[in-house]
């Protein structure tokens, strides 16, 4: 098993092109031609997980958050950072980052969250807007069938939890193939009349060269037609934060508690007690305070994240609990999500989750 196949299993689940345009999600260090000698699993890389990872032998390490958010001019070892890309490269480590692409991708970051507090009907929060495409083509009836499964195939006509989405509808094309042409029906010089099926599909913008592929491909014509529109929907599987209910309703107090646990949070910072009855919740890990004005707009009971500013605290106290949990805290069990892909995609391969804590943060 290559390097390489395990990162390529790990962006199936959570394609590079959702990640937020600050980010830095992807390969970090080292070249992925050499087989895996085993995945080590962690939040953050740190000197003490590189240093576990070369005790156990492994030449992979599969983080959250990327270890190299900004360029450098040197490496010298001054910090941390720096120290981990010496070590790493030193010892044939490649290092891999799945951040803001697996906090956004259906099943991610939030949606393990969200397993871990028992919501039921979770959604997203915040969909994706203006990342969708789609894709209009025309194919003589014959060959449709054929052209549809390879559209499918590429990435095409996957709306919620349906696939092989697709319109069709039967007319009439016509073509006049000139001098120096091939053509699949038709003769040179002659207007030609051919039944076809006009097929529109959606697909994800990022997925559009594979799937213009796929279609040219697959299509009989020497030079088919085909259209391709920006669309304006929100991708309602794909974005920040997400919301779900709970089976049965608790107190603020026994909601709190029972976060505290599940989370071993050091200290629940939350916003005053009101009576209120917690049912539907809304949660986003790490940093997601900019999410609660989404959270409120649900009518969220309570609102789960990492960090919360100081005045956001002042400015929903009335319209909505807030529970700050710690950013290390509340994305602990990526772990367990790269875990599930790799042994999945990668049987055989040995999967250890760093039994390093790097929560930089100290409750005393």
């Amino acid at each position: 098993m290559k390097i390489k196949e395990v990162i390529s299993a790990l962006e199936r689940f959570a394609p590079l092109p959702l990640q937020d345009g600050f980010d830095n999600a992807g390969l970090q260090i080292g070249l992925t031609d050499a087989e895996a000698t085993g995945a080590l699993l962690c939040l953050d890389v740190t000197e003490a997980v590189v240093d576990e990872a070369i005790k156990l032998g492994f030449n992979l390490i599969v983080s959250h958050h990327p270890l190299i958010f900004k360029g450098y001019k040197s490496i010298t070892g001054r910090d941390y950072i720096e120290r981990c890309i010496l070590k790493a490269i030193r010892n044939d480590i490649v290092i891999y980052s799945a951040h803001t692409n697996l906090d956004n991708a259906p099943g991610g970051v939030n949606y393990k969250i969200a397993e871990k507090i028992g919501l039921k009907n979770v959604s997203i929060l915040e969909p994706k807007e203006e990342c969708l495409l789609k894709l209009v083509t025309f194919v003589p009836q014959a060959q449709a069938d054929e052209v549809r499964k390879a559209l499918f195939q590429a990435g095409c006509g996957c709306i919620g939890n349906y696939d092989s989405c697709s319109y069709n509808l039967e007319g009439e094309g016509t073509f006049r193939a000139q001098e120096g042409a091939n053509p699949f029906c038709g003769e040179i010089g002659e207007l030609h009349r051919e039944a076809e099926v006009r097929i529109e599909t959606i697909l994800p913008a990022f997925k559009k060269a594979a799937v213009v592929k796929a279609l040219l491909s697959a299509h009989p014509y020497e030079e088919p037609a085909f259209d391709l529109y920006p669309l304006k929907n929100a991708w309602a599987q794909v974005g920040s934060g997400v919301v779900g209910e709970l089976e049965e309703p608790e107190t603020e107090l026994e909601f709190l508690k029972r976060i505290k646990k599940t989370f071993e949070v050091g200290c629940v910072k939350h916003t005053r007690l009101t009576g209120r009855l917690i049912q539907k919740v809304a949660l986003c890990g790490g940093a997601g305070a900019f999410l609660l004005p989404k959270a409120v707009g649900v009518n969220a009971d309570v609102f789960i994240t990492g960090e919360v500013r100081y005045h956001d605290y002042f400015s929903y106290e009335n319209s909505i609990l807030v529970a700050e949990i710690g950013h290390y805290e509340s994305e602990q069990y990526t772990k367990e999500i790269f875990y599930s892909i790799i042994q999945e995609a990668c049987p055989g391969l040995d999967v250890q989750m760093t039994r390093i804590n790097t929560n930089p943060i100290k409750y005393l």
